[in-house]
C-alpha cells in the first residue's frame, strides 16, 4: 500500500529567498533550513517501503519529522522544532494518494527508550508488591485463625489458600508476571509488533536501536510482512545491514552529493562490514 507517494523539500534559492525577504541573516542556525538542501534532496519518491540512508547530520532524522508533520500522524516524544521549523514546513509539499489511516505514526528511539524506561519503573512496582505479598504468604501460612463473623470470610480463604499452595504458586497468583521476563531488545521488539497495525503509514527512525542482529532480522521479516501482505507503508531511517537489505525497498543515500538513488550493496556502511567480513573469512571456516 502507497498512502503517499511524493514529498517535495525546498532548494537553496527558495530557501534563501525567505531569509532576504524578511531580513533573517543574523542568525547562526536556521535549522531545518539549509540541511536536506546542502545535498541537493528535492524529493522523495515513495514505495511500500522506503529507506533514508545516511550518516550523522545528513538529515534522516529532519526529513522523516518533516513528512510526520505533513502526514500528520501520531508521535509521542517530542522532537527539536526551532523557531523556524513551521515556515520550513510551508516549503514543502506532500502528495497523498489515500487517506492516511488514523493508527498511522512515527516512531522514534525516544519513543523505545521511554517504553522500556516504563517497563523497568512496573517492574520495581512490582518488586516491592510480590515482597508484601510474601509477607502476607508466611503470616497465613502459619496463622491459628478461626472465624467469629461473615466479614472473616475473606480472610479465611486466604489463610487457606496459603495452606494449600507453595509460596511460588500462592504469590503468583496474587501478582501479574513480572515484565523483566523480557530483556530491552525482547521488550523494544515488542513495542514495535504492539504499535505497528494493519493498514497503517509508519514512520520509524532508526528502529534498530536496542535491537541485536536477531532481534533486527525478525523486525526486517515483520515489516516485510506487514507491507506485502496487511496493506502498511513503511518510511524508516537507518543505518543496519538488515534492514538496508529488505526486498525491494527503495533506498535514498543522503551522504551523496546529489542524493541518489541505491541499491543497498553499494552503500559505504554495508560496504564496510562487507569488507570486513571478507578480510577475516578464514577464521569462519
Amino acid at each position: 500500500m502507497i498512502f503517499i507517494d511524493l514529498v517535495t523539500f525546498p532548494d537553496d534559492d527558495e530557501e534563501t529567498s525567505v531569509f532576504w525577504a524578511e531580513k533573517r541573516t543574523c542568525y547562526d542556525s536556521f535549522y531545518p533550513f539549509k540541511v536536506l538542501s546542502k545535498n541537493f534532496l528535492s524529493k522523495i519518491d515513495f514505495e511500500p517501503i522506503t529507506i533514508l540512508y545516511g550518516g550523522n547530520g545528513s538529515g534522516k532524522t529532519t526529513a522523516l519529522n518533516v513528512i510526520a508533520e505533513k502526514a500528520n500522524v501520531k508521535r509521542e516524544s517530542n522532537y527539536n522544532k526551532s523557531s523556524f521549523f513551521l515556515e520550513y514546513l510551508k516549503l514543502c509539499r506532500i502528495n497523498i494518494r489515500t487517506k492516511i489511516p488514523d493508527n498511522s505514526r512515527i516512531i522514534t528511539s525516544d519513543d523505545v527508550f521511554d517504553y522500556m524506561l516504563n517497563v523497568r519503573s512496573m517492574n520495581d512496582g512490582i518488586d516491592r508488591k510480590r515482597e508484601e505479598i510474601f509477607q502476607d504468604y508466611l503470616e497465613m501460612k502459619y496463622a491459628q485463625f478461626q472465624v467469629h463473623s461473615i466479614h472473616d470470610f475473606e480472610k479465611l480463604q486466604m489463610v487457606n489458600s496459603a495452606k494449600r499452595k507453595t509460596q511460588s504458586k500462592f504469590v503468583r497468583s496474587r501478582l501479574i508476571d513480572n515484565i523483566r521476563e523480557y530483556s530491552n531488545g525482547e521488550s523494544a521488539f515488542r513495542y514495535f509488533t504492539e504499535k505497528i497495525e494493519e493498514n497503517g503509514l509508519y514512520i520509524l527512525d532508526e528502529p534498530e536501536n536496542s535491537l541485536l542482529p536477531n532481534r533486527q532480522e525478525e523486525l526486517v521479516k515483520f515489516i516485510d510482512d506487514s507491507a506485502r501482505f496487511f496493506g502498511c507503508q513503511f518510511i524508516i531511517s537507518t543505518h543496519s545491514p538488515f534492514l538496508l537489505a529488505i526486498k525491494g525497498a527503495k533506498i535514498y543515500d543522503l551522504d551523496e552529493v546529489p542524493v541518489d538513488v541505491k541499491k543497498w550493496t553499494q552503500l559505504k556502511n554495508v560496504r564496510t562490514y562487507y569488507e570486513f567480513f571478507k578480510r577475516y573469512e578464514d577464521d569462519f571456516d
